[in-house]
């Protein structure tokens, strides 16, 4: 009844919720555009490294949310389109992503947890951040650091929901090893329904980092984004670099030899 009825309620009510509040946002408010402009000049906003931890726990968990519901809608959505055969030899190939590709995605929320706490702990800044919405109701630019409020809640929401479902996750893998069988049932439970909740923020983090923020998708791409999107969006953060940056030549400038 879990599985065949709540579930599905639950993970229907808030995934479509969200995909139609994402359009409804997006066709009244639009893409959130840089109201000074592109100023030509990029600056770094995130390295090789980081890059590719978070597409690689970008990619495992894509694969690991189409299989997961595959699970829970796969059988009334697909059987009818590609027939009773060919949706079983997709569940099991399914089924086998889900398992081995849940290890690279926990060492990726590992590795997330361990890069990024420092600039994810929450502060006053994100309070008023919060308080003018984040600039994206109107043209406002709250101050931000490296990571603006929003971009706080997505770090938690991975690390946390993606904690859960993992820990979840290989209990059930590897039944009763851990757990009798309340403790599976509650770990199913668990992995359910953090994972359809997961899903959805994860809907609205690739909403703004993609058609909905201009500028946002460089920082994730090529590691820099435009001077003019970073002073708009994490101005405290780029008063750091500027800052930093100046006082590094003021170095380099006293250390060189004189003529």
């Amino acid at each position: 009844n879990f599985h065949e009825v709540t579930l599905r309620w639950i993970g229907g009510i808030v995934i479509l919720g969200m995909l139609a509040v994402l359009v409804v946002f997006y066709l009244t408010r639009g893409q959130v555009r840089l109201q000074s402009g592109r100023s030509g000049r990029t600056i770094v906003r995130f390295n090789a490294f980081e890059r590719a931890v978070h597409w690689m726990t970008a990619a495992c968990f894509i694969v690991l949310a189409i299989s997961g519901l595959n699970i829970t809608f796969g059988r009334p959505l697909l059987i009818p389109l590609i027939g009773l055969e060919a949706f079983s030899d997709w569940s099991q190939w399914a089924k086998y992503a889900h398992n081995y590709l849940s290890f690279p995605f926990t060492i990726g929320v590992v590795l997330i947890f361990l890069m990024w706490i420092g600039g994810n702990i929450p502060d006053k800044t994100d309070v008023e951040w919060v308080k003018r919405g984040g600039g994206l109701l109107g043209n406002d630019h709250p101050p931000a650091k490296h990571f603006n409020a929003g971009q706080k809640m997505i770090y938690w929401i991975v690390v946390l929901g993606g904690g859960a479902v993992a820990v979840s996750g290989y209990l059930l893998m590897f039944p009763f090893y851990a757990t009798g069988i309340e403790g599976m049932q509650l770990a199913q439970v668990v992995h359910s329904v953090v994972a359809v909740l997961f899903v959805a923020a994860m809907l609205a983090h690739i909403y703004i980092g993609s058609i909905g923020m201009a500028g946002a998708v460089g920082a994730m791409g090529p590691g820099s984004g435009d001077v003019n999107c970073a002073k708009e969006h994490h101005s405290l953060w780029l008063e750091q670099e500027n800052a930093r940056a100046a006082g590094k030549d003021a170095r380099n400038a006293a250390a060189a030899p004189a003529e």
